[in-house]
């Protein structure tokens, strides 16, 4: 069927408002925020209610179009490129919160809702909503659950998996599929919205999700340890992990973030040091105070050059601003910026970087690191030029050896930016043929013709 039938089929469901397909509008829609080859779609589709999400992706199925759903397309692993002449699904106009239950403590949401917008809200009620991605202020709640994106408060509080309640989702016969509860305990059945957590697409098409809240903790103290030795700052991380001190957010920029967050944010970071750790305790006011005593001990016993706590909140905010703008601060420094988030366990910090660092200087290439040091989750990102053909097959080959060391000290490719098109190649070496074969048949039953977002993850032949 020609496109201009399809879009017809389509309008059907969603309206002549809904269905996109001039040149530029396909091409806004041909790439994500990873450094990958764009591919043009043949139409975007962009509902309304969720409930015309089950009808797309029928009318798909029905002819075998390959689908992608996006929301904000802030994915850095190419998991929303669409498929060359696909469809691109939108959910970003499927807004609303549907529900903030005070008493039982979870929120319903569709996909679209984005992330910083939704705590907000869930704040005004007195509630926390933990989770909380370097892309919080546009990302959305569904690619979050697609994606089991992370953030900075994941070390004490957890990822999106572990908010996640229940998920109802559209199956490629557009039926909808119910998983997972209100409730607090819940197992019915198999664990279907477990299943659709970290699928990038591939397994089904979010409509509402089910959150997890807590209460907010009652104190906190946030605090910036400064070292002229990123070793010794590597190493206070996992010092402070193995004294089982938990603290809510353990953050590391290395000299290279720090020159370029401090020339882009004016936070007053210390430009001449070779690496600060960014740190908040939270909880109960006591254990706040204690906890953060135990750790300015643990960083000066390690040799930081001096810790600073944060005395007010507008100065506690100028610490997490500066963190939060790691990436568009280095992002300033060249034309392209490659990105990487290899996570090893926390007491393997100090060699990760190490690794690093060497494969910087191996490939003479710029390599700015930050990151989530207090779960292991770093991102070495890597500061280039791909029209530098020779440059960036350098640039290539160092990504590759980031991974291997990262998988030699026993870590992950991906601790929260998922491996869509990006890692795919990698996924064997981490696993196993039997493991990608397990998944494979998988991916086969519950969508033969593979229209669900194909060659992310796992290629299916």
């Amino acid at each position: 069927m020609s496109n201009a039938k399809l879009a017809k089929e389509f309008e059907k469901i969603v309206g002549a408002g809904g269905v996109l397909h001039t040149e530029s509008d396909l091409h806004s829609y041909s790439y994500d925020s990873a450094v990958l080859n764009p591919a043009v779609p043949s139409l975007v589709i962009k509902p309304t209610t969720t409930a015309q999400l089950g009808p797309v992706t029928r009318l798909c199925n029905e002819h075998g179009l390959p689908m992608t759903v996006r929301g904000a397309g802030t994915n850095l692993s190419g998991g929303t490129i669409p498929h060359p002449g696909g469809v691109v699904v939108l959910t970003n106009g499927l807004n609303k919160i549907l529900e903030i239950n005070e008493e039982d403590l979870y929120a319903v949401v569709e996909p679209g809702v984005v992330t910083a917008q939704f705590a907000a809200e869930v704040a005004k009620r007195g509630l926390f909503y933990p989770p909380d991605p370097g892309s919080q202020a546009v990302s959305t709640l569904g690619g979050n659950v697609a994606e089991n994106a992370g953030g900075l408060r994941g070390l004490k509080y957890g990822v999106t998996k572990d908010y996640v309640m229940g998920i109802d989702f559209f199956d490629v016969n557009g039926d909808l599929i119910k998983s997972g509860s209100r409730t607090v305990k819940c197992v019915t059945g198999y664990n279907l919205g477990g299943l659709m957590v970290a699928s990038e697409g591939t397994l089904g098409v979010f409509s509402n999700i089910i959150f997890k809240l807590v209460p907010p903790p009652k104190a906190s103290k946030a605090m910036m340890a400064v070292f002229d030795d990123i070793d010794k700052a590597s190493e206070t991380v996992a010092a402070i992990i193995a004294n089982h001190i938990v603290p809510c957010t353990l953050e590391l920029l290395d000299h290279v973030s720090i020159k370029y967050v401090e020339a882009f944010t004016k936070a007053g970071l210390p430009t001449e040091a070779q690496a600060i750790l960014l740190i908040e305790v939270d909880g109960h006011p006591a254990e706040v105070a204690d906890d953060a005593e135990k750790v300015v001990n643990i960083c000066n016993k390690i040799g930081a050059t001096s810790v600073h706590a944060a005395e007010t909140a507008e100065e506690r905010e100028s610490l997490w601003f500066a963190r939060r703008n790691a990436l568009p601060a280095l992002a300033r420094a060249r034309p392209t910026t490659v990105l990487e988030d290899a996570t090893v366990p926390r007491s393997q910090i100090p060699a990760m970087i190490r690794g690093v660092n060497k494969i910087a200087e191996k490939y003479n290439i710029a390599i700015g690191t930050f990151g989530h040091a207090g779960d292991g989750n770093l991102h070495p990102t890597i500061l280039c030029d791909k029209r530098d053909k020779e440059e960036f097959h350098r640039v290539e080959e160092a990504v590759n050896e980031i991974f291997e060391v990262a998988l030699s000290l026993k870590g992950t490719l991906s601790g929260e930016h998922g491996i869509g098109m990006a890692k795919s190649k990698w996924m064997v070496k981490e696993t196993s043929q039997a493991t990608l074969d397990y998944s494979l048949r998988m991916k086969r039953a519950i969508d033969p013709k593979g229209i669900l977002n194909p060659g992310k993850i796992i290629e299916v032949s």
